[in-house]
């Protein structure tokens, strides 16, 4: 039986795994302080139980974050047939001292270890502090378009209206 939209068992799921070791960015969805809805990309990390980003402690979405910390992250494939994660959960927000580590693994994720080393180097010289925001997913959705399809397209295939 196929686990269902909405499990976060879903995030054992081939296609959900495949995306969360992926190098492409999250798409991060938070309100703004001015009520008005936002998504920003976003490097990210798993490491099993959440999904960690990092940020310098002056970005806007922080404050928006603390203020309601219910986020939604999609991190998409890019190729056909596609394939997409969709997380909705509540973030957490901890300032530390130097850099957080799961930054630095997405950076080695993103650029290789070379690159990514020099980048968190580069960056880590700008800030004496970064946020670590880590989402607990509640909510798990996977789309393959293969076996699984918006809500709506499955109701068509299934005759339903």
């Amino acid at each position: 039986m196929t686990t269902k939209q909405g499990s976060v068992a879903l995030l054992n799921d081939p296609v959900a795994q495949d995306l969360l070791k992926s190098n492409v960015p999250a798409r991060l969805a938070y309100v703004a302080l001015d009520g008005t809805p936002r998504v920003v990309p976003i490097w990210f990390h798993w490491d099993g139980t959440h999904l960690v980003l990092a940020s310098p402690p002056g970005a806007p979405k922080l404050n928006a974050i603390r203020k309601n910390p219910k986020v939604a992250v999609t991190i998409d494939g890019n190729n056909p047939p596609y394939k997409v994660l969709l997380i909705r959960g509540s973030a957490v927000i901890e300032v530390v001292e130097g850099g957080v580590p799961e930054y630095a693994q997405s950076a080695v994720k993103y650029f290789g270890p070379e690159q990514g080393e020099g980048w968190v180097n580069q960056v880590g010289g700008l800030f004496t502090h970064f946020a670590r925001i880590a989402i607990t997913p509640e909510w798990v959705g996977v789309m393959d378009f293969e076996q699984r399809f918006p809500n709506e397209i499955e109701k068509a295939m299934a005759g339903a209206s």
